[in-house]
């Protein structure tokens, strides 16, 4: 079910096996699954719990049901109604819903007959006082799963479906909630309720916010091992995502950039700086336009036999990655100077048209990332005819084929910032990201990138909460429901970011390794190449005409004045 549209106002708590538990078992004849099987499906004790008939009058019936002494039936009830006890865990959380949340209003429903609802308001009195108000089936004249009951609650507490949510053990009673529009729980355990329900009544921003502000200077990266990686990448998109310098801790490099940001045993100590990492770092922060011009150029000289750029400033590593390729790429565009990785670009464009980045790439795992960070380049570039008329359209679709697909945190909140960046807001994975917010206001990390040599995958709960909180924006920005305050556009500053505080000090950075993740890989249907719209000519053919229409303009634009095309 989506989430809903605006918080939550009332909670609708359900008593037995939720709040109260009990135990079926006694010292009467009756085994514990017939006395359950009464309970959950006589139509005679349907009845009782309405208030239609009388407790003697039930007895003997459902006696006569099941060959039961009516007596023995009564003595049974006794018995599990003193096993009646209280889940401390539950009032916990509806204690704290009152400390946490304003204006929140808590009712018990709940299908009761009259003596067991008298019993429990004489033995658990200071239990139901936890709430505004306790609708019991015995006096509604109606119960659960029936809709009259629940009409009658929304009515006599004034509650708008949409703003309310239900708890209850019963997968029937929660389905008759939802067809109304409330937000439905079914209940597991007390720790499973409390998450669902504390991301429903809390801000999912502040939260994650609260969570960053606790543990700044401390999101580093981890392997599936639990080992702590030191990297300046996933550092510096953080501080991308967030705009926020004291959030994150790195190792500065004067001019081109390493991956990791210390010595350890994921690298060996000549590991060189690369392509992915200076190109993040220098589109992000501050730099002079003589050293991004030298940068520029000395990567130009770093391309395979196909004129497509390579990975590392070593020509002993002649590694060729498309996520690498397309953040290359933005680092060229914010420089007017893409039209010199033409044969990139068009690499790019195939793998892209022709859906080669399902299975993800040998650094990064699985498809979102590719996607993702294409999405940087599409929003970076507003004005780029190639970009916006070309590629975008392809992007669109690809990036529409991927909604709904399985995938952890950090893949849900790419996959919501690709779709944005194409003016969809993504309700359907926004609604599971939403959902699975840890109660600290983190999402649990998801693995973004492999140590490929050492077998080893490494994600970052820091990047994996910092993009589940620009995702919740851009969709809240394009909904118009954003709220005071909220930073994000769908379109990135121009400007380079101004950092707030400096670094602190770290050590020295040497390096070894390269990317994608854990989890394992599995296909989809989409993941059968096909052919986009335009066929053969949507992408060579095009890609010629493209490059013959531009190429021109994006020489005069190049920093240099040349007129070349360096691929």
């Amino acid at each position: 079910m989506a989430a809903p549209p605006a918080p939550i106002r009332t909670i609708i708590f359900d008593l037995g096996d939720v709040l109260f538990k009990w135990s079926a078992s006694t010292t009467t004849s009756i085994s514990p699954k017939t006395l359950k099987r009464i309970l959950n499906t006589s139509p005679t004790w349907f009845e009782y719990e309405r208030g239609r008939i009388s407790e003697s009058e039930c007895y003997e019936t459902i006696g006569r049901e099941h060959s039961i002494d009516p007596e023995t039936l009564r003595e049974a009830l006794v018995q599990a109604r003193a096993s009646l006890c209280v889940d401390p865990d539950m009032v916990n959380l509806i204690h704290q819903l009152r400390a946490r949340a304003d204006q929140i209003t808590i009712v018990a429903m709940s299908n009761i007959s009259a003596p067991d609802y008298e019993t429990v308001l004489r033995t658990r009195g200071q239990d139901l006082a936890l709430f505004d108000q306790v609708f019991p089936s015995c006096e509604a004249g109606e119960r659960k799963p029936h809709l009259g009951f629940y009409k009658q609650v929304i009515q006599k507490t004034n509650a708008d479906p949409a703003t309310t949510a239900m708890i209850d053990d019963k997968t029937e009673n929660v389905l008759t909630a939802r067809s109304l529009g409330i937000h439905g729980i079914v209940f597991q355990d007390a720790r499973q309720v409390r998450r669902e329900v504390i991301n429903l009544v809390g801000d999912p921003v502040r939260r994650a916010l609260a969570f960053l502000h606790q543990n700044a200077g401390r999101l580093h990266s981890v392997t599936q091992k639990g080992q702590e990686v030191r990297e300046n990448f996933t550092q510096l998109l953080i501080l991308e995502a967030l705009k926020d310098r004291t959030l994150v801790n790195f190792v500065e490099h004067p001019r081109t950039w390493q991956f990791f940001a210390g010595a350890d045993e994921f690298h060996t100590a000549d590991f060189p700086c690369d392509f992915d990492t200076t190109s993040i770092a220098l589109t992000v922060l501050p730099t002079s336009n003589a050293l991004v011009s030298s940068v520029l150029d000395e990567i130009l000289t770093y391309k395979d036999n196909d004129g497509i750029v390579m990975t590392y400033f070593d020509p002993k590593r002649p590694r060729v990655d498309p996520v690498v390729c397309v953040n290359v790429l933005t680092f060229f565009y914010s420089q007017k100077r893409g039209h010199e990785l033409r044969a990139t670009f068009d690499w790019v464009y195939q793998i892209l048209l022709n859906r080669a980045y399902l299975d993800g790439s040998r650094y990064y795992y699985g498809p979102e990332p590719f996607l993702y960070f294409l999405s940087r380049l599409i929003t970076n570039n507003p004005d780029d005819h190639g970009i916006q008329t070309c590629l975008k359209p392809v992007y669109a679709e690809r990036v529409a084929e991927r909604i709904g697909q399985p995938g952890h945190a950090q893949e849900l909140a790419m996959r919501i910032i690709s779709c944005a960046t194409v003016g969809v807001a993504n309700d359907r994975d926004l609604a599971t990201l939403l959902k699975s917010q840890n109660e600290d206001g983190s999402w649990t990390v998801g693995w973004f990138y492999d140590f490929v040599a050492l077998g080893m995958h490494v994600g970052n709960q820091g990047l994996t909460t910092a993009l589940s909180i620009t995702a919740i924006e851009m969709v809240r920005q394009l909904k118009g429901t954003a709220k005071p305050g909220e930073r994000f556009s769908l379109q990135m500053p121009k400007d380079r970011l101004q950092l707030l505080s400096p670094s602190p000090p770290s050590p020295t950075p040497t390096d070894e390794a390269t990317s994608p993740v854990d989890q394992p890989r599995s296909r989809s249907r989409s993941s059968r190449i096909q052919r986009g719209k335009g066929g053969a000519d949507g992408g060579e053919g095009w890609l010629r005409r493209m490059w013959s229409n531009i190429g021109s303009t994006r020489s005069r634009r190049s920093k240099s004045g040349d007129s070349s095309e360096s691929e």
